[in-house]
Protein backbone atom coordinates (compact mmCIF):
# COMPACT_ATOMS: atom_id res chain seq x y z
CA UNK A 1 0.00 0.00 0.00
CA UNK A 2 1.10 3.42 -1.12
CA UNK A 3 1.92 5.94 1.54
CA UNK A 4 -1.53 7.90 1.61
CA UNK A 5 -1.56 11.88 1.57
CA UNK A 6 -4.54 14.04 1.70
CA UNK A 7 -3.74 17.95 0.53
CA UNK A 8 -2.99 17.46 -3.06
CA UNK A 9 0.35 18.74 -4.48
CA UNK A 10 -0.31 21.07 -6.69
CA UNK A 11 2.04 23.02 -9.28
CA UNK A 12 3.19 25.03 -6.63
CA UNK A 13 5.02 28.45 -6.42
CA UNK A 14 8.60 29.37 -7.64
CA UNK A 15 10.97 31.41 -5.13
CA UNK A 16 10.46 34.55 -6.70
CA UNK A 17 6.23 34.23 -6.52
CA UNK A 18 7.07 33.97 -2.90
CA UNK A 19 9.16 36.53 -2.54
CA UNK A 20 6.66 38.63 -3.72
CA UNK A 21 4.19 36.80 -1.51
CA UNK A 22 6.12 37.85 1.54
CA UNK A 23 8.52 40.57 0.91
CA UNK A 24 11.25 37.95 2.23
CA UNK A 25 15.22 39.20 0.65
CA UNK A 26 16.82 36.42 -1.15
CA UNK A 27 20.09 35.99 -0.06
CA UNK A 28 22.99 35.33 -2.51
CA UNK A 29 22.76 32.46 -4.59
CA UNK A 30 18.75 31.39 -3.96
CA UNK A 31 17.32 29.91 -7.19
CA UNK A 32 14.75 32.56 -8.08
CA UNK A 33 12.87 29.59 -10.63
CA UNK A 34 12.98 26.77 -8.25
CA UNK A 35 9.39 25.09 -7.65
CA UNK A 36 8.45 24.46 -4.22
CA UNK A 37 5.69 22.33 -3.92
CA UNK A 38 5.46 21.60 -0.39
CA UNK A 39 6.22 22.46 3.09
CA UNK A 40 7.88 20.42 6.13
CA UNK A 41 9.72 20.64 9.31
CA UNK A 42 12.94 21.62 9.14
CA UNK A 43 15.10 18.54 9.60
CA UNK A 44 12.10 16.80 7.05
CA UNK A 45 12.21 18.67 4.05
CA UNK A 46 13.20 17.52 0.39
CA UNK A 47 14.27 19.42 -2.41
CA UNK A 48 10.84 20.17 -3.44
CA UNK A 49 9.94 21.65 0.03
CA UNK A 50 10.22 25.37 2.23
CA UNK A 51 10.75 25.03 5.76
CA UNK A 52 11.57 28.39 8.51
CA UNK A 53 14.34 28.83 10.96
CA UNK A 54 13.34 31.07 13.82
CA UNK A 55 15.12 30.08 16.40
CA UNK A 56 19.09 29.60 17.16
CA UNK A 57 18.45 26.49 19.15
CA UNK A 58 17.79 24.64 15.88
CA UNK A 59 21.27 25.35 14.54
CA UNK A 60 22.41 21.71 14.45
CA UNK A 61 19.07 20.83 12.52
CA UNK A 62 19.74 24.05 10.44
CA UNK A 63 22.92 22.56 9.00
CA UNK A 64 22.10 19.27 7.93
CA UNK A 65 19.04 20.74 5.93
CA UNK A 66 17.96 19.41 2.33
CA UNK A 67 15.24 21.75 1.62
CA UNK A 68 14.59 23.44 -1.46
CA UNK A 69 14.10 26.88 0.69
CA UNK A 70 13.86 28.33 3.97
CA UNK A 71 12.72 31.63 5.32
CA UNK A 72 14.86 32.64 8.03
CA UNK A 73 16.48 36.00 9.71
CA UNK A 74 19.44 37.88 8.60
CA UNK A 75 20.94 37.07 11.56
CA UNK A 76 20.68 33.02 11.42
CA UNK A 77 20.80 33.14 7.78
CA UNK A 78 24.50 31.93 7.59
CA UNK A 79 23.74 28.38 9.59
CA UNK A 80 22.03 27.03 6.87
CA UNK A 81 23.99 25.24 4.24
CA UNK A 82 24.62 26.81 0.99
CA UNK A 83 22.47 23.93 -0.84
CA UNK A 84 19.53 25.71 0.31
CA UNK A 85 18.00 28.76 -1.23
CA UNK A 86 17.71 31.56 1.63
CA UNK A 87 14.69 34.14 2.05
CA UNK A 88 15.10 36.44 4.98
CA UNK A 89 11.88 37.59 6.53
CA UNK A 90 11.36 40.05 9.12
CA UNK A 91 9.16 37.57 10.82
CA UNK A 92 10.02 34.05 9.66
CA UNK A 93 6.93 31.72 10.68
CA UNK A 94 4.24 34.25 9.39
CA UNK A 95 5.97 34.33 5.80
CA UNK A 96 5.85 30.36 5.79
CA UNK A 97 2.33 30.22 7.25
CA UNK A 98 1.11 32.56 3.92
CA UNK A 99 3.34 30.38 1.89
CA UNK A 100 1.31 27.20 3.34
CA UNK A 101 -1.86 28.64 2.89
CA UNK A 102 -1.41 29.59 -0.82
CA UNK A 103 0.20 25.97 -1.60
CA UNK A 104 -3.15 24.53 0.79
CA UNK A 105 -5.79 26.25 0.48
CA UNK A 106 -7.91 23.02 0.90
CA UNK A 107 -6.30 22.62 4.43
CA UNK A 108 -8.18 25.83 5.86
CA UNK A 109 -11.43 24.75 6.15
CA UNK A 110 -13.88 21.27 5.94
CA UNK A 111 -14.68 20.77 2.21
CA UNK A 112 -17.06 18.00 0.26
CA UNK A 113 -15.71 14.42 1.92
CA UNK A 114 -18.01 13.07 -0.97
CA UNK A 115 -16.26 15.38 -3.46
CA UNK A 116 -19.90 16.51 -4.17
CA UNK A 117 -21.11 19.49 -6.31
CA UNK A 118 -24.38 21.06 -5.47
CA UNK A 119 -26.57 18.82 -3.58
CA UNK A 120 -25.57 15.18 -3.39
CA UNK A 121 -28.07 12.68 -4.13
CA UNK A 122 -29.03 11.44 0.17
CA UNK A 123 -29.10 15.02 1.18
CA UNK A 124 -32.42 15.83 2.26
CA UNK A 125 -33.61 19.77 1.44
CA UNK A 126 -37.02 20.88 2.88
CA UNK A 127 -38.99 21.89 -0.12
CA UNK A 128 -39.50 25.58 1.58
CA UNK A 129 -35.31 25.47 2.02
CA UNK A 130 -33.64 28.38 0.37
CA UNK A 131 -30.15 27.60 -1.20
CA UNK A 132 -27.82 30.24 -3.36
CA UNK A 133 -26.13 28.64 -6.04
CA UNK A 134 -22.91 27.14 -5.61
CA UNK A 135 -24.06 25.35 -2.29
CA UNK A 136 -22.40 22.29 -1.93
CA UNK A 137 -24.17 19.37 0.49
CA UNK A 138 -22.71 16.02 1.07
CA UNK A 139 -25.21 13.08 1.48
CA UNK A 140 -26.74 12.39 4.47
CA UNK A 141 -27.08 16.34 5.52
CA UNK A 142 -30.47 17.24 6.23
CA UNK A 143 -32.11 21.00 5.33
CA UNK A 144 -35.34 22.19 7.54
CA UNK A 145 -37.78 24.26 6.35
CA UNK A 146 -37.45 27.90 5.68
CA UNK A 147 -33.18 27.72 6.53
CA UNK A 148 -31.18 29.94 3.94
CA UNK A 149 -27.80 28.73 2.70
CA UNK A 150 -25.65 31.27 1.07
CA UNK A 151 -23.31 30.73 -1.85
CA UNK A 152 -20.00 28.84 -1.85
CA UNK A 153 -21.18 27.20 1.55
CA UNK A 154 -20.68 23.60 2.32
CA UNK A 155 -22.72 21.20 4.09
CA UNK A 156 -20.70 18.28 5.63
CA UNK A 157 -22.75 14.52 5.79
CA UNK A 158 -24.92 13.53 8.78
CA UNK A 159 -24.82 17.95 9.53
CA UNK A 160 -28.33 19.10 10.12
CA UNK A 161 -29.71 22.74 9.57
CA UNK A 162 -32.76 23.35 11.90
CA UNK A 163 -35.60 25.40 10.57
CA UNK A 164 -34.91 29.06 10.24
CA UNK A 165 -31.48 28.80 10.36
CA UNK A 166 -29.41 31.91 8.69
CA UNK A 167 -25.87 30.47 7.39
CA UNK A 168 -23.95 33.00 4.95
CA UNK A 169 -22.35 32.61 1.99
CA UNK A 170 -18.92 30.63 1.68
CA UNK A 171 -19.01 28.80 5.07
CA UNK A 172 -17.89 25.16 6.05
CA UNK A 173 -19.91 22.76 8.02
CA UNK A 174 -18.46 19.81 9.05
CA UNK A 175 -20.07 16.16 9.54
CA UNK A 176 -22.10 15.78 11.76
CA UNK A 177 -22.75 19.24 13.04
CA UNK A 178 -25.88 20.19 14.18
CA UNK A 179 -27.27 24.02 13.95
CA UNK A 180 -30.56 25.74 15.86
CA UNK A 181 -31.84 28.52 17.02
CA UNK A 182 -29.12 30.46 15.02
CA UNK A 183 -28.06 32.83 12.46
CA UNK A 184 -24.37 32.57 11.25
CA UNK A 185 -22.16 35.28 9.16
CA UNK A 186 -19.99 34.73 5.93
CA UNK A 187 -16.70 32.67 6.08
CA UNK A 188 -17.58 31.14 9.44
CA UNK A 189 -15.79 27.50 9.69
CA UNK A 190 -17.60 25.17 12.03
CA UNK A 191 -15.76 21.77 12.17
CA UNK A 192 -16.99 18.54 12.69
CA UNK A 193 -19.66 17.18 15.52
CA UNK A 194 -20.12 20.87 16.89
CA UNK A 195 -23.37 21.72 18.91
CA UNK A 196 -24.99 24.69 17.96
CA UNK A 197 -27.88 26.14 19.18
CA UNK A 198 -29.48 23.63 22.06
CA UNK A 199 -31.08 25.47 25.24
CA UNK A 200 -28.92 26.50 27.78
CA UNK A 201 -28.44 24.49 31.16
CA UNK A 202 -31.49 26.47 32.82
CA UNK A 203 -33.23 24.98 35.89
CA UNK A 204 -35.69 26.64 38.79
CA UNK A 205 -34.21 24.51 41.75
CA UNK A 206 -36.59 23.05 44.29
CA UNK A 207 -36.57 19.91 47.02
CA UNK A 208 -38.95 18.11 44.97
CA UNK A 209 -37.55 18.96 41.84
CA UNK A 210 -36.06 20.99 39.44
CA UNK A 211 -38.46 23.32 36.64
CA UNK A 212 -36.85 23.59 33.32
CA UNK A 213 -36.53 27.08 32.01
CA UNK A 214 -37.23 27.70 28.57
CA UNK A 215 -34.64 28.96 26.38
CA UNK A 216 -35.79 31.51 23.90
CA UNK A 217 -32.82 32.86 22.25
CA UNK A 218 -30.94 32.28 19.29
CA UNK A 219 -27.15 31.81 18.80
CA UNK A 220 -25.51 34.65 16.76
CA UNK A 221 -22.18 34.15 15.07
CA UNK A 222 -20.45 36.73 13.21
CA UNK A 223 -17.86 36.69 9.87
CA UNK A 224 -14.74 34.75 9.68
CA UNK A 225 -15.42 32.73 13.39
CA UNK A 226 -14.03 29.59 13.24
CA UNK A 227 -15.27 27.06 15.81
CA UNK A 228 -13.15 23.77 16.63
CA UNK A 229 -14.49 19.66 16.58
CA UNK A 230 -16.97 19.02 19.33
CA UNK A 231 -17.56 22.79 20.47
CA UNK A 232 -20.75 23.26 22.09
CA UNK A 233 -22.80 27.04 22.14
CA UNK A 234 -26.12 26.95 24.12
CA UNK A 235 -28.27 29.63 22.84
CA UNK A 236 -30.00 32.25 25.09
CA UNK A 237 -32.10 32.08 27.80
CA UNK A 238 -34.01 35.30 26.45
CA UNK A 239 -31.46 37.44 24.83
CA UNK A 240 -28.73 35.89 22.55
CA UNK A 241 -25.73 34.33 22.85
CA UNK A 242 -22.92 36.23 20.49
CA UNK A 243 -19.93 35.21 19.34
CA UNK A 244 -18.14 38.15 17.80
CA UNK A 245 -16.01 38.68 14.34
CA UNK A 246 -13.01 36.42 13.80
CA UNK A 247 -12.98 35.13 17.01
CA UNK A 248 -11.62 31.45 16.84
CA UNK A 249 -12.42 28.47 19.13
CA UNK A 250 -10.87 25.49 19.73
CA UNK A 251 -12.34 21.70 20.20
CA UNK A 252 -14.07 20.58 23.06
CA UNK A 253 -15.27 24.53 24.04
CA UNK A 254 -18.91 24.95 26.01
CA UNK A 255 -20.21 28.45 25.37
CA UNK A 256 -23.15 28.45 27.83
CA UNK A 257 -26.80 30.88 27.55
CA UNK A 258 -26.13 34.25 26.61
CA UNK A 259 -23.21 34.80 26.68
CA UNK A 260 -21.10 37.63 24.72
CA UNK A 261 -18.12 37.08 22.94
CA UNK A 262 -15.94 40.04 21.89
CA UNK A 263 -14.17 40.31 18.40
CA UNK A 264 -10.64 38.33 17.46
CA UNK A 265 -10.92 36.41 21.09
CA UNK A 266 -9.49 33.29 20.84
CA UNK A 267 -10.50 30.66 23.00
CA UNK A 268 -8.01 27.17 23.74
CA UNK A 269 -9.69 23.91 24.10
CA UNK A 270 -11.84 23.11 26.96
CA UNK A 271 -12.20 26.69 27.76
CA UNK A 272 -15.82 26.62 29.65
CA UNK A 273 -18.16 30.11 29.51
CA UNK A 274 -21.01 29.91 31.77
CA UNK A 275 -24.15 31.82 31.29
CA UNK A 276 -24.17 35.14 30.70
CA UNK A 277 -20.67 36.13 30.82
CA UNK A 278 -19.09 38.92 28.93
CA UNK A 279 -15.77 38.58 27.15
CA UNK A 280 -14.65 41.55 25.68
CA UNK A 281 -12.70 42.03 22.25
CA UNK A 282 -9.17 40.11 21.66
CA UNK A 283 -9.48 38.29 25.48
CA UNK A 284 -7.23 34.69 25.01
CA UNK A 285 -7.94 31.88 27.19
CA UNK A 286 -5.29 28.43 27.68
CA UNK A 287 -7.00 25.25 27.77
CA UNK A 288 -9.50 24.33 30.48
CA UNK A 289 -9.89 27.92 31.74
CA UNK A 290 -13.68 28.24 33.60
CA UNK A 291 -15.66 31.33 33.90
CA UNK A 292 -17.88 31.50 35.96
CA UNK A 293 -21.40 33.29 35.53
CA UNK A 294 -22.10 36.91 35.32
CA UNK A 295 -18.60 37.84 35.06
CA UNK A 296 -17.17 40.14 32.22
CA UNK A 297 -13.13 39.79 31.43
CA UNK A 298 -12.21 42.67 29.80
CA UNK A 299 -10.71 43.72 26.76
CA UNK A 300 -7.22 41.97 26.08
CA UNK A 301 -7.17 40.39 29.02
CA UNK A 302 -5.13 36.20 28.55
CA UNK A 303 -6.15 34.07 31.06
CA UNK A 304 -3.34 31.31 31.57
CA UNK A 305 -4.33 27.60 31.38
CA UNK A 306 -6.68 25.86 34.29
CA UNK A 307 -7.43 29.68 35.31
CA UNK A 308 -10.50 29.57 37.76
CA UNK A 309 -12.19 33.02 37.11
CA UNK A 310 -14.45 33.57 40.37
CA UNK A 311 -14.82 37.49 39.43
CA UNK A 312 -14.40 39.98 36.78
CA UNK A 313 -11.52 40.61 35.66
CA UNK A 314 -10.34 44.12 33.94
CA UNK A 315 -8.51 44.87 30.42
CA UNK A 316 -5.11 43.98 29.62
CA UNK A 317 -5.31 41.78 32.85
CA UNK A 318 -2.81 38.32 32.62
CA UNK A 319 -4.19 36.24 35.47
CA UNK A 320 -3.20 32.86 36.61
CA UNK A 321 -4.31 29.86 39.34
CA UNK A 322 -7.31 28.99 40.92
CA UNK A 323 -9.21 31.51 41.97
CA UNK A 324 -7.36 33.48 38.93
CA UNK A 325 -5.76 36.46 40.05
CA UNK A 326 -2.78 38.72 38.65
CA UNK A 327 0.70 36.28 37.80
CA UNK A 328 2.89 38.37 39.38
CA UNK A 329 0.44 38.11 42.76
CA UNK A 330 0.53 34.64 41.66
CA UNK A 331 4.35 33.96 41.68
CA UNK A 332 4.67 35.88 44.83
CA UNK A 333 2.52 33.52 46.48
CA UNK A 334 4.01 30.72 44.94
CA UNK A 335 7.26 31.94 46.35
CA UNK A 336 5.95 32.38 49.60
CA UNK A 337 4.31 29.14 49.94
CA UNK A 338 7.74 27.37 49.13
CA UNK A 339 9.39 29.04 51.87
CA UNK A 340 6.88 28.15 54.25
CA UNK A 341 7.49 24.59 53.00
CA UNK A 342 10.73 24.27 54.00
CA UNK A 343 12.23 22.58 56.87
CA UNK A 344 12.85 25.42 60.06
CA UNK A 345 16.85 25.19 59.63
CA UNK A 346 16.75 25.58 55.77
CA UNK A 347 14.24 28.87 56.71
CA UNK A 348 16.51 30.16 59.16
CA UNK A 349 19.52 29.78 56.85
CA UNK A 350 17.80 31.39 53.96
CA UNK A 351 16.46 34.61 56.31
CA UNK A 352 20.22 35.17 57.42
CA UNK A 353 21.63 34.88 53.74
CA UNK A 354 18.42 37.18 52.73
CA UNK A 355 20.13 39.77 55.32
CA UNK A 356 23.57 39.19 54.67
CA UNK A 357 23.04 40.29 50.88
Amino acid sequence: MTEAFFFQRRSGLSLREIVALTDAEPQRGAELERRITGIAALDRAASGDICFLDSAKFADQASGCTAGACLTTERLAHVLPGRVSVLCARAPYRAFVEVSRTLYPEALHPSSLFEAQGVAAGALVHPTARLESGVTIDPGAMIGPRAEIGAGTVIGSGAVVGPNVHIGRDCAIGPGVSIIHALIGDRVIVHPGCRIGQDGFGYLMGAAGHRKVPQIGRVIIQDDVEIGANTTIDRGAMSDTVIGEGTKIDNLVQIAHNVLIGRHCVLASQTGISGSAVIGDNVMTGGQVGIADHLTIGAGAALGAKAGVMHDAPAGARWVGAPAKPVRQFFREVAALERLARPSGARKSAAESEEGS
